[in-house]
């Protein structure tokens, strides 16, 4: 997998896990987002607190943040949901060459605009992995179906304990999961993650 580019669209830090992952395994990972959310991809003591500090005299540099580890690289964008035009351009030149993978968890209210402007920046046969929240009836259509889609249709509750929220831990398993088969050459299909509602007793 070195060497290959993966656009991962998610709220700040929601995908960090994943993120890490794909770096340690060689991949070039860019990461649009209203914040920068350091990776804490080494886990010794005290890392995660020393790479959070800034020097004297630091300013933000907003054109991209980037971490280097095990051979990938990951680079974070400075970029708004609400202004996908913007959000494609900067992403662009963050990735300096089509995107083998784009893993994308977006608000309902922007998430077709932003996929549709980051498209172009696909390789022709990247797989893409969506991530979509809370109940509903029918799975969802994918919104790039030129593209073999994994769908990760979340629910409500864990899987484990009907009593308890579903957890960042098993949502990351499950996107993790649906990554790979995508990455294998698996068919667009869909992925319950938790369920949907609390079991009936």
């Amino acid at each position: 997998m070195a060497g290959r580019k993966a656009l991962i669209l998610a709220g700040t830090g929601m995908l960090a896990e994943l993120a890490e992952v794909l770096t340690h395994e060689g991949w070039h990972v860019v990461l649009p987002s209203r914040r920068y959310h350091p990776l804490d991809c080494d886990k010794r003591p005290g890392v995660a607190a020393l790479r959070s500090m800034r020097p004297p005299g630091h300013r933000p540099y907003r054109g991209g943040s980037g971490r280097s580890f095990g051979g990938g690289k990951a680079i974070w964008v400075e970029a708004h949901w609400d202004r996908p035009r913007e959000l494609a351009s900067k992403t662009e030149a963050a990735l300096r060459g089509p995107a083998d993978l784009l893993v994308a968890w977006i608000h309902e209210q922007y998430r077709r605009a932003v996929m549709g402007a980051v498209e172009s920046l696909l390789a022709d046969d990247a797989p893409v992995v969506e991530i979509r929240g809370g109940p509903g009836g029918d799975p969802p259509d994918p919104l790039l179906p030129l593209h073999p889609t994994q769908v990760v249709q979340l629910g409500t509750v864990s899987a484990y304990d009907a009593h308890r929220s579903l957890a960042q831990a098993e949502i990351g398993e499950g996107v993790l999961d649906a990554v790979r088969r995508a990455l294998d050459g698996h068919a667009t299909s869909v992925h319950q993650v938790g369920q949907l509602r609390p079991l009936a007793r």
